[in-house]
């Protein structure tokens, strides 16, 4: 996949208003990559969907693909597949990737702790026969080159469970408790001057 700035102007002004331009930095030095992880592939292969979002001018479109766990398959180091099914006849994410391959995706297991894995790619929509036919009821089979990011889970809920997120800022409950990134060497020592975290992250992590 061809590199380009991880970060715009746009991104840049408001990292810069919020004291985040290190971390920010720091996360694309440690955590962006182009070739998957062996956990980030079981995540993907295991996942029954995933959310991306597409766009051609003005025409933004955001979808779920869903299908049994095993339908998105890592094809290469930092390269995924998946099937489009039988849908509406509105053909919106193909449509969009045919003029404009510049898509996003993400994972995301609703547990409270799975880590999210986020992915800006280049698509391609494929409609040879013969890699079509290796998916069951595909009509064509999108094909993706990625970029890779993982995130923290801070505030997702546990609908497994029933369970909020302890993250969440809520009213008469003090400071959320910090997430284990912002113990990581690489970003305590650069967090927002104002990061509610800092006293706590200044010491050794101890987990629990």
């Amino acid at each position: 996949m061809e590199e380009r700035p991880f970060f715009h102007e746009g991104m840049r002004e408001f990292q810069d208003m919020f004291d985040g331009r290190r971390v920010a930095e720091a996360i694309e030095t440690h955590r962006k990559h182009y070739a998957f992880w062996d956990d980030e592939i079981d995540i993907i292969e295991t996942a029954p969907f995933f959310f991306i979002a597409s766009t051609y001018g003005e025409y933004v479109d955001c979808n779920i693909k869903s299908g049994d766990p095993g339908f998105i398959r890592v094809t290469g180091p930092g390269t995924l597949e998946y099937p489009e099914y039988d849908g509406n006849s509105m053909f919106r994410t193909l449509g969009n990737i045919a003029r404009n391959p510049n898509v996003g995706l993400l994972f995301v297991k609703f547990d409270g702790k799975s880590r999210r894995i986020r992915v800006n790619g280049k698509a391609s929509v494929i409609l040879d026969p013969a890699v079509v036919g290796k998916y069951v009821g595909a009509k064509a089979v999108v094909r993706i080159e990625c970029e890779i990011y993982p995130n923290c889970p801070r505030y997702l809920p546990n609908l497994a469970d029933s369970l909020p997120s302890p993250h969440v800022p809520r009213e008469g409950q003090g400071t959320p408790p910090p997430p284990e990134w912002k113990h990581r060497d690489y970003i305590r020592d650069v967090l927002p001057a104002d990061d509610p975290h800092i006293p706590v992250v200044k010491h050794p992590f101890k987990p629990e």
